[in-house]
């Protein structure tokens, strides 16, 4: 290995990524994301959960029952996605469909109480991911994180 090798590497032998790289927030983003996804789905797995489940049984559990389509909005799960998800979650007695009394041709949502139960189970399993997600951080840098990160999303999600 040539000098220039040495001074460019870690002390693990990995290659440096060069400060250009570093120094660009959509690219960190990006990355941190990725692992981000890889440690709350596989960790969710284990719980036999996924993350849209979960987007699922919390959305019901602080807005109430809702259709289909008004889960997609609170969610951010595709309308042609959330049928399949509510099968899933139906199957596992985690929800009830019932018809709307005001339109029979679509149905109301609810959680029930196995499904209450199951997203207290589920909190806790994502309060320890995240814990192992921030660890770096302190309580108040994750606070000030999640902040920061809230702004940047409500700014670029924001209808003109």
């Amino acid at each position: 290995m040539t000098r220039a090798e040495a001074v460019d590497r870690p002390d693990d032998g990995a290659p440096k990524t060069p400060d250009r790289l570093r120094r660009r927030a959509s690219r960190l983003l990006s990355q941190l994301t990725t692992r981000s996804d890889r440690l709350i789905n596989e960790g969710l797995a284990r719980a036999d959960a996924r993350k849209w489940h979960y987007a699922v049984l919390a959305s019901l559990q602080e807005c109430g029952p809702g259709s289909q389509a008004t889960l997609s909005r609170l969610s951010g799960i595709y309308r042609s996605d959330m049928v399949s998800v509510l099968n899933e979650l139906t199957e596992r007695h985690l929800v009830e469909r019932a018809p709307d009394p005001d339109d029979q041709r679509r149905n109301i949502i609810t959680i029930s109480p196995r499904g209450r139960r199951h997203l207290r189970r589920l909190d806790k399993v994502l309060d320890d991911l995240h814990d192992e997600l921030l660890a770096p951080l302190t309580p108040a840098e994750r606070d000030q994180f999640v902040q920061l990160l809230t702004r940047l999303l409500d700014h670029h999600t924001r209808t003109p």
